[in-house]
């Protein structure tokens, strides 16, 4: 055999993947030369050659490694991050989200001043958080404003935006730009309008006009079928709002289907019928009123009128809906994309429903 084939031969054992092996091996020799064959004997003898002193490795590898999480952990508490703090920021992270989940039910928004105990997932004591905790920074995540405020102030701004006068329940929302943009609506404003003079005047106005019409036919009509808008007079500014904006931004026509709550004052006080031609059809004397014509009842009816806003004039239409409400939807929506098709590609965005 060839001096290089028995070289091969002889150290094939140290092969690479052996290294483990060979190492515990060695490590054992230098402890107890007996403990080993007396093959790898004579192969550590040759390899010691002598030396008065060596050192086990895995020793070495321990205590390498142990500096290694040692100083991991030092640059995390340099960087402020521990395990504690960690656990802390987690739990001020749900506590915000909760508050964006059901902040809602706590809200002061009800008109008798009643007001039910928080959850148990608002209390930040559910989070392991305590007074302690309370002067401390933590990062506020995507709650709008500063970066990092202490979880007193926190707190304080989660109550101003979700447990003021105004409820806000989003987060069931599946699309995130949507979600997102109402948040974003919400937190940057802190739930807060400011309003003109002006426009808290022509808002009361509308809610008078929307209470006065529903006060007025309960006087004068005791008994009669109507699906009162009251305790709901909110939607008529809510409608004159939307559809003043709406024509602002260039749109056209609005088709509306609902259903028969506040039916007749949408009538009155959003498209302009005349509340005379309505108590006509309550009295039974205006030629459109059951047993005189073949109309349908008064809060079947549709009706349609010309709305100024600041862009123009906007046809708004609501849609006749006939007991089997639920029926209205592809109607509505049929009669839109039949305005849309009339109004071309180009102007498929002034022609909307709501």
């Amino acid at each position: 055999m060839s001096e290089l084939l028995k070289l091969f031969q002889d150290s094939s054992s140290l092969y690479g993947s052996n290294a483990s092996f060979i190492e515990n091996l060695y490590e054992r020799y230098l402890e107890d030369p007996e403990s080993v064959d007396p093959s790898w004997q004579k192969q550590f003898s040759e390899i010691h050659n002598g030396a008065d002193y060596e050192t086990p490795h895995s020793p070495v590898v321990a205590r390498f490694a142990q500096l290694a999480i040692k100083s991991q952990g030092r640059l995390a508490e340099l960087q402020g991050f521990t395990e504690e703090s960690v656990k802390k920021q987690s739990a001020v992270s749900r506590l915000i989200n909760h508050y964006r989940v059901r902040g809602h039910q706590i809200a002061r928004n009800n008109p008798l001043g009643k007001t039910l105990p928080p959850p148990p997932d608002l209390d930040p004591a559910y989070y392991g958080l305590s007074e302690p905790d309370m002067d401390t920074l933590f990062d506020t995540g995507t709650l709008y404003g500063v970066d990092r405020l202490p979880l007193r102030d926190i707190i304080a701004s989660l109550k101003e935006i979700y447990c003021g006068s105004i409820g806000s329940e989003y987060m069931h929302i599946v699309d995130t730009t949507t979600r997102r943009w109402i948040i974003n609506r919400l937190e940057s404003t802190k739930a807060s309008l400011t309003i003109e003079p002006d426009k808290k005047r022509w808002i009361l106005k509308l809610l008078t006009a929307a209470e006065g019409i529903e006060s007025h036919l309960h006087n004068k009509f005791v008994g009669q079928k109507r699906f009162s808008l009251e305790g709901g007079e909110s939607l008529i500014p809510i409608l004159d709002e939307l559809t003043q904006g709406f024509g602002e931004k260039g749109v056209k026509e609005i088709v509306i289907g609902m259903a028969h709550r506040g039916r007749l004052n949408v009538l009155v006080n959003i498209l302009g019928k005349s509340p005379s031609s309505l108590f006509n059809e309550f009295a039974g004397t205006s030629p459109l009123s059951p047993g005189v014509s073949t109309g349908d009842v008064k809060y079947h009816m549709g009706f349609s009128s010309d709305i100024a806003t600041p862009n123009g004039s906007v046809h708004l239409t609501l849609a006749f809906n006939p007991s089997h409400l639920e029926i209205i939807n592809p109607v509505v929506e049929g009669s839109v994309r039949a305005r849309q098709d009339r109004a071309g590609g180009s102007d498929i965005n002034a022609v909307i429903q709501y």
